[in-house]
């Protein structure tokens, strides 16, 4: 690294030992990281499986699962060999890491990028959380545009609770929502194969279609968002030499759950799979159930996945 000199700005304590003792047990830690891993990607994930193939999008899966904890695990490394060096104290942020590296350039390039990123994934949930109370709300004179301005106030308020150990609870009910939206897909999912014309044979375990898989490989990254989260994470720890380790079991529930939520979507539709697997859903009263407790997870989901 050279030895440029850069401004700073404190965002990130670069220090465990100099930072104040985080409060979050680790049951409240799981809870944070699979709030902040899980989101709307999962109910793309049958589609994708049906674009790829069962076998080929369970394979992309793992594979993104393993880079992305193992980019977690290089991030605390990175973070931990900075506060080792006496004259690397000052680098608190990703942007002062990418100056330390690159220069100013690096800073810009850096802060540039999570900010598009951050940007990028807000859209995408109020974009989502919109059309679905558009749908299920079909109130005379509200558009989408209109539910998504009626959230922000429900965003502020979120935003100012200023600790992941605070935010736990939420977080906990975040991941409940979650548990029952995707049990109700399930079972929907399972009913469907079963009651309808279900075969094996016919669901593809390698795509025939090559051009299918820069998709399917882009829905599998976009399933465990929320690596900006990392530091903060392990930071709200109480016990920080556990993280590893909770992270890993963290992850491998999760990596199990989205393989069969894609296979089990994707066996039961076929061909017929939507871009979003609750298009496929019938119109009754399980279906509400599905999408209510959605947007009440999601909008949970979309404060904690930006409050680094």
């Amino acid at each position: 690294m050279g030895e440029k000199k850069c401004d700073t700005i404190p965002l990130i304590n670069p220090s465990p030992s100099s930072s104040t003792q985080g409060t979050a047990s680790k049951l409240q830690t799981i809870g944070n990281i699979i709030v902040s891993i899980v989101g709307t990607g999962v109910l793309g994930l049958p589609f994708a499986f049906r674009v790829a193939g069962w076998l080929a999008g369970s394979i992309g899966v793992v594979i993104t699962g393993l880079a992305t904890f193992y980019c977690m695990l290089l991030l605390i490394q990175c973070r931990e060999k900075l506060a080792s060096e006496e004259e690397l104290k000052e680098t608190t942020t990703y942007g002062d890491l990418g100056c330390r590296c690159m220069g100013k350039p690096g800073r810009y390039l850096t802060e540039f990028l999570i900010f598009i990123s951050h940007c990028g994934g807000s859209v995408a949930y109020l974009v989502f959380i919109g059309q679905n109370l558009a749908s299920l709300f079909k109130l005379h004179g509200l558009t989408i545009a209109s539910y998504i301005f009626l959230l922000v106030p429900i965003e502020i308020a979120l935003s100012w609770i200023g600790s992941l150990s605070a935010f736990a609870p939420f977080s906990i009910f975040a991941d409940v929502c979650n548990l029952l939206a995707m049990a109700f897909v399930v079972k929907e999912d399972v009913q469907q194969a079963i009651g309808g014309n279900f075969s094996f044979r016919d669901r593809k375990a390698f795509t025939d279609n090559l051009g299918g898989l820069p998709f399917a490989g882009g829905m599998a990254v976009y399933c465990f968002e929320g690596f900006g989260m990392t530091l903060a994470l392990e930071q709200s720890m109480r016990e920080r030499r556990t993280f590893p380790k909770v992270l890993a079991m963290s992850f491998t529930w999760i990596t199990l759950v989205y393989i069969l939520f894609g296979i089990f979507g994707y066996m039961a539709y076929g061909d017929e799979t939507k871009d979003i697997i609750t298009l496929n859903l019938p119109k009754d009263w399980t279906a509400i159930a599905v999408q209510v407790n959605l947007q009440i997870s999601l909008t949970i989901h979309l404060v904690f996945k930006h409050k680094v």
